[in-house]
């Protein structure tokens, strides 16, 4: 159901931890990643950990612009 990921999904940081809590569903997992996966990047420069660049051809990440 497209609006279960309004009810369950939760994310967090625990140090330099960037956890992610995903459903059980393989289906439903491969939905929620495609919501959220392309902001994984921008999350990760957030933490400290190292840059990660993504191919845009299967995902463009989300990086605001800097002011």
């Amino acid at each position: 159901m497209p609006t279960a990921i309004l009810s369950r999904q939760i994310a967090g940081i625990r140090g330099k931890t960037l956890i992610i809590n995903l459903p059980g569903k393989p289906a439903a997992i491969a939905e929620c990643l495609e919501a959220v996966f392309a902001a994984v990047p921008y999350c990760l420069d957030l933490t400290g950990a190292g840059y990660i660049e993504t191919d845009p051809a299967l995902v463009k990440a989300f990086r605001p612009k800097k002011s």
